[in-house]
């Protein structure tokens, strides 16, 4: 449950320090709280909620937008940063918090994945152009207060919060475009891996699906433990030959397809089904294309096809070709940037592969 607190306005002057004294003006945290709007993204936060009146009172969009912001900045752990904010009286005030409190965490480490599931990639892109632009300002505005004259310089920040126009960035100095990859955290992968992550997950499905019979029905013969002898007497050795690989994945794929038939036919009791997690069904999902993929390379001995996933747990991760001399390959987002004054504006940021030659106009005008 959300409820939304935007007419709540906290300044420095007020956060509360039980040891006296008042928090410096000049802290770059002091500072970043004041430039970014958090009411403006009120809305865009609200809507991922399912409901605004069951379960517990959602943190606000300022501590969940504030906790991502600070731990990318400092380039924290999920565990370490709620530790960091109890100890550290500028990131609570950050965070919007009403004053210092060091007793216990202000929240769990395992909110911040929920945090990250609230802001799309288009919130994200449009924080950081929107603080990108307002700093950029500042320093353009102290600039020509320092050499008092009267030249032209960007306009004022607009009144319309995210609606920030980028054409008002003065054309001079140097831009700088490049293209780039976030790398996503997953293990390099495989298709033998892929299969067998798969095999694993179905094997833990029919498990649950089974429990009402445990006690009346044997459950399905899946093989597990010769199927797993048979994936690590590939996976441990050091130089796989391709048939002996060929003929691995082959045996991988029968036992995948064995076990989605036997989740299918449990599945068509609707009550049992209630069983799986919404995690699990969601993976059921993309084991099923998996096995489509996997399949229909197998078939043509190819090693390529549309929109491949390449990890079950993230399935929206797809493999963006750099040409490194280290590793052609890398798994995450693709991201244009465009670098003004040493101000890094976002172009475009999408995990599908793009060509960034058609953006170079539109980034220059």
């Amino acid at each position: 449950m959300y409820i939304r607190k935007t007419d709540q306005i906290k300044f420095s002057d007020d956060f509360f320090l039980p040891f006296g004294g008042k928090l410096n003006k000049d802290n770059r945290w002091v500072k970043l709280a004041e430039m970014i709007p958090w009411s403006d993204f009120e809305d865009a936060y609200a809507r991922n909620f399912k409901s605004s009146t069951r379960g517990e009172e959602a943190f606000s969009v300022r501590v969940a937008l504030g906790t991502l912001i600070l731990q990318t900045r400092l380039k924290l752990v999920d565990a370490e940063v709620p530790l960091q904010v109890m100890e550290n009286p500028y990131l609570q005030y950050f965070l919007g918090f009403d004053g210092f409190e060091d007793t216990r965490p202000p929240f769990d480490a395992s909110l911040i994945t929920h945090f990250r599931k609230r802001f799309t990639p288009d919130i994200l892109m449009e924080i950081n152009n929107m603080i990108a632009m307002k700093e950029f300002e500042a320093v353009e505005d102290k600039g020509e207060d320092d050499d008092h004259h009267d030249a032209p310089g960007p306009s004022e920040p607009s009144d319309e919060g995210s609606q920030i126009s980028f054409s008002n960035i003065p054309k001079k100095g140097k831009l700088i475009l490049d293209a780039t990859c976030a790398p996503g955290d997953i293990r390099f992968p495989t298709d033998l891996r892929l299969l067998n992550e798969a095999r694993e997950k179905l094997e833990m499905m029919i498990d649950v699906l089974h429990t009402p019979d445990i006690a009346l029905v044997a459950k399905p013969r899946t093989y597990r433990n010769r199927a797993r002898k048979n994936y690590l007497s590939i996976e441990k050795q050091r130089k796989k030959r391709s048939k002996t690989v060929r003929k691995a994945i082959r045996k991988q794929l029968g036992y995948v397809k064995r076990d989605l038939e036997y989740v299918e036919t449990y599945l068509k009791d609707a009550a049992r089904a209630e069983l799986l997690t919404k995690r699990q069904h969601s993976e059921l999902e993309t084991i099923r294309k998996l096995y489509e993929q996997q399949n229909t390379m197998y078939e043509t001995k190819t090693h390529s096809v549309p929109n491949r996933i390449v990890s079950i747990s993230q399935p929206h991760i797809r493999p963006i070709f750099r040409g490194k001399a280290g590793s052609d390959v890398e798994f995450g987002c693709k991201v244009m940037t465009s670098v003004v004054d040493g101000y890094t504006f976002i172009e475009k940021l999408d995990f599908e592969s793009f060509n960034e030659g058609t953006l170079l106009q539109e980034a220059v005008l």
